[in-house]
């Protein structure tokens, strides 16, 4: 007669293990830890609540001395589990009544558990942080199994996420008069987003400010259909009504509604078209074997030190690409005077003024966060996403190169001839 399979050789057989990853790795300091923490939980509430009503449980006045009148009485005790960064925890909430002015009862509230509270608030942080490092909602619960024993699932991550709204709302609605930009940075960026059930892709349109100290800092986000100038508008009608002042400089991409709505809302302020930009589209306008000889040609001119050898490579640059490739030189001719605006900044600040690098790197880290997701939920979300990754310190922002000398007046710089 053939032996019966044990259960430990049918687990091998099958290619399952007994044990996952991680179940044998016990930790006698974490253990040791969460085994107190009930009883520090439940002291915590206990002496909060012998403060409400004025005397410890089973206290009495000492003999000889009069009875002072009770402030309630407890009503026994209920059980709930409370999850925390110590894991889920068994814990018993006492219960009790105190007395009103007016005669009669009102049930006692602990303010350090909140009524329906679940979960402490550092557990809250650590999901919404798994969530923002780029673990979509279904992997969250396997992140976090072994410190939370699978107590949390998606539900409970779009619950904690939806907490954020508070923070996100007042972040939109507060004063900027006291921030002081002396130069901003704008851009869009293309995401895919739920709306009607269906995958629909909206643009995220981004406002960085420069401080006088040089720091970037997040001044708005905003879910729009796309880049127009309408679109734009809003959002600049928005920071102005929060009283944003005029910023000095302002670099942008060269959307044509982006800058429409610029000379609507601060007409004249000084515009810098993003050289990267322009260098593609430079690229764009001509046959692939000569882009090595374009992109030398054009760093030669952008990267000059000076504003006399700028203007000298520019006509040069003019003079060669409308005998060797028109469409090249006619797409620089269109940026026009903005491609070169940074040189009426100090020469410091030029690293900084040339491109939107910097608002660029902010969309480049978000698509790489929301990867894992393909699909945001909704548009709301979307953009609520890209302020937390920030907010939370997730991605951070260093200051602008040449940062020391924003603050000075820049001196009045001459024209650069276009004549070649």
């Amino acid at each position: 007669m053939t032996d019966p399979i044990s259960k430990s050789q049918s687990a091998h057989l099958t290619g399952q293990p007994d044990a996952r990853l991680f179940d044998t790795w016990i930790d006698p300091i974490e253990t040791g830890v969460r085994e107190r923490v009930r009883d520090w939980i439940e002291a915590l509430i206990q002496a909060e609540l012998e403060a409400a009503l004025g005397r410890p449980r089973y206290g009495r006045a000492p003999a000889g001395e009069p009875s002072v009148g009770t402030r309630g009485y407890r009503n026994g005790c209920r059980s709930r589990t409370l999850t925390g960064t110590f894991g889920p925890t068994e814990i018993s909430v006492p219960r009790a009544r105190l007395h009103t002015q007016d005669g009669g009862t009102t049930e006692w509230r602990s303010a350090t558990l909140r009524a329906y509270q679940r979960r402490t608030k550092a557990a809250d942080a650590l999901i919404a942080s798994a969530y923002l490092s780029g673990t979509n909602t279904r992997r969250v619960r396997r992140a976090l199994a072994a410190l939370f024993g699978g107590a949390v699932g998606k539900d409970t991550v779009s619950r904690v996420w939806r907490k954020v709204q508070a923070d996100w709302q007042a972040w939109n609605q507060r004063s900027l008069a006291d921030e002081p930009i002396v130069r901003l940075i704008l851009d869009g960026t293309v995401v895919r987003v739920r709306l009607d059930k269906k995958a629909t892709s909206i643009s995220l349109l981004v406002v960085i400010g420069i401080r006088e100290d040089g720091q970037k800092v997040l001044l708005a986000v905003r879910n729009m259909g796309g880049e127009t100038t309408a679109a734009w508008r809003a959002v600049l009608d928005d920071l102005v009504a929060r009283q944003l002042r005029r910023p000095a400089f302002v670099i942008v991409d060269g959307a044509p509604g982006l800058e429409q709505a610029l000379a609507a809302v601060w007409n004249g302020v000084p515009l810098q078209r993003c050289t990267v930009h322009k260098h593609r589209n430079l690229l764009a306008h001509a046959p692939k074997r000569l882009s090595d000889e374009i992109t030398a040609d054009y760093t030669d001119m952008i990267y000059a030190t000076t504003v006399e050898e700028i203007a000298e490579r520019r006509q040069a640059f003019l003079r060669k690409w409308r005998l060797r490739h028109r469409a090249v030189a006619d797409s620089l001719e269109e940026a026009g005077e903005a491609l070169f605006a940074f040189t009426q900044l100090p020469p410091s600040q030029w690293k900084s003024a040339r491109t939107t690098n910097a608002i660029e790197r902010l969309h480049e880290e978000f698509k790489r966060r929301i990867k894992t997701q393909t699909v945001l939920p909704s548009a709301a979300t979307a953009a609520m996403l890209f302020w937390a990754l920030l907010a939370s310190g997730q991605i951070t922002m260093r200051k602008v190169d040449g940062w020391k000398t924003l603050t000075q007046a820049s001196a009045p710089k001459e024209t650069i001839d276009l004549a070649a």
